[in-house]
């Protein structure tokens, strides 16, 4: 029986979803290592699972090889070593390397999590992105805007999504990012152009090098914007007329870039900008299924799972991908205010309204802590055949639902 190594940092709901699809392949023995003990994962859960381990650092290739070592002993080789966190993607392919255990490789690895890297990997292939630089310095940041001035966003070597990506719009601000970045400006810090225009993410299954399914989601506001407010509530529609011909040059950029970086196989999260004059940027690419309920929103408009696909994909090299039949969309709730949630208002008359093109729901509950990410305490996803039906609505679920806190 084939042996499969499922790491991850902790035990989140989206992790739960992961493991739930690789215990559902019953010719699989699978091992966990995490963080966090196995204990605080469902009983059904814990009883499928050959084998777990604890550790201090997931993230340090070292402690994994040490541990996989002695899983080894008892188990044989390796089938496959996966994970769905972005900050883990150098370190798993480091790990396969020593193993020998097929999968994508450290150089490709370095390619996706290193912003950097992979800016100048565009430039040499003619993937179109934002102007950009690679510093250190508050010194050297300063020196970057006489090319490209204010306002520009500023972010880690190594970030993951818009966590702690800010807009800054003059010297102060610029300076005040630096002072949030500390030592770490010294590991690197991007400065890229700010773009007008309207964000987009493109999702893309991957066997062999070649495109099988892509999905396109429209950002209701940008997510800079919705990280430097944290009372905005945002919307992502997924649009099921991606092929209209309005799209031709993302697609035909999203292979080039996903070709510049080396993807093989797997599913890869793309941001990417429409200018106001109509020309596009990608921003970046990770290596990974996205967030944010990302896989649902997918789900719901293919009608499939989009995470047991990634699972099938990575284990048998193997994926079918069915058509996009709906729009779907989802409305992240976030709460007003600081605390605990107090209460929701605005809800029953929403889901009075949406009762039939609701599919998933999550409700902030009373005195539940305020999120500590963009997503927010909860989240309202739906489709609908009618792409309008679905726009109208999640605009209507932001602006009429509110989540108070206090």
């Amino acid at each position: 029986m084939r042996f499969v190594v499922y790491l991850t940092p902790n035990f989140t709901a989206n992790t739960v979803r992961f493991i739930e699809a690789l215990t559902g392949i019953y010719d699989i023995r699978l091992a966990i290592i995490s963080q966090e003990p196995v204990s605080l994962l469902p009983q059904w859960q814990q009883c499928r699972i050959a084998i777990s381990r604890k550790v201090p650092d997931i993230f340090d290739s070292k402690t994994l090889i040490h541990e996989l070592t002695d899983i080894q002993k008892r188990t044989g080789d390796f089938h496959r070593i996966l994970g769905a966190s972005e900050p883990l993607q150098v370190a798993l392919a480091e790990v396969r390397q020593v193993f020998g255990v097929d999968g994508m490789d450290v150089e490709t690895a370095h390619n996706f999590r290193d912003k950097s890297r992979m800016k100048l990997l565009f430039e040499k292939a003619g993937v179109p992105c934002a102007r950009h630089a690679l510093v250190n310095t508050y010194e050297q940041a300063k020196e970057f805007t006489k090319k490209c001035p204010y306002p520009l966003v500023v972010k880690p070597d190594a970030g993951a999504g818009s966590v702690a990506t800010f807009r800054v719009n003059d010297e102060d601000e610029m300076e005040k990012a630096f002072q949030v970045f500390g030592n770490k400006a010294s590991d690197g810090i991007i400065i890229e152009e700010f773009i007008l225009g309207n964000e987009f993410s493109m999702d893309t299954f991957s066997l062999n090098g070649k495109v099988l399914g892509q999905t396109i989601n429209h950002y209701i506001p940008p997510p800079l914007e919705v990280m430097s407010n944290p009372w905005i509530q945002w919307r992502v529609i997924l649009r099921k007329e991606i092929n209209d011909p309005s799209f031709d040059d993302i697609r035909a950029a999203g292979q080039k870039a996903l070709d510049a970086l080396g993807m093989k196989t797997g599913l890869s999260h793309m941001e990417w900008f429409r200018r106001r004059d109509g020309s596009i940027a990608i921003s970046e690419v990770a290596a990974r299924p996205p967030g944010a309920q990302f896989p649902t929103i997918i789900s719901r408009a293919c009608d499939f799972d989009v995470v047991q696909a990634w699972v099938k994909l990575m284990i048998d090299n193997e994926i079918s991908i069915p058509k996009i039949k709906y729009s779907s969309g989802a409305a992240y709730l976030r709460g007003q205010g600081h605390g605990r949630v107090i209460s929701v208002d605005g809800l029953e008359t929403i889901r009075s309204k949406y009762n039939d093109i609701i599919t998933d729901i999550r409700i902030p509950k009373k005195d539940q802590e305020a999120s500590q990410n963009y997503e927010g305490e909860g989240f309202i996803i739906l489709r609908h055949p009618d792409t309008h039906v679905v726009e109208d609505a999640l605009k209507d679920i932001v602006e009429n639902v509110r989540v108070q806190l206090g």
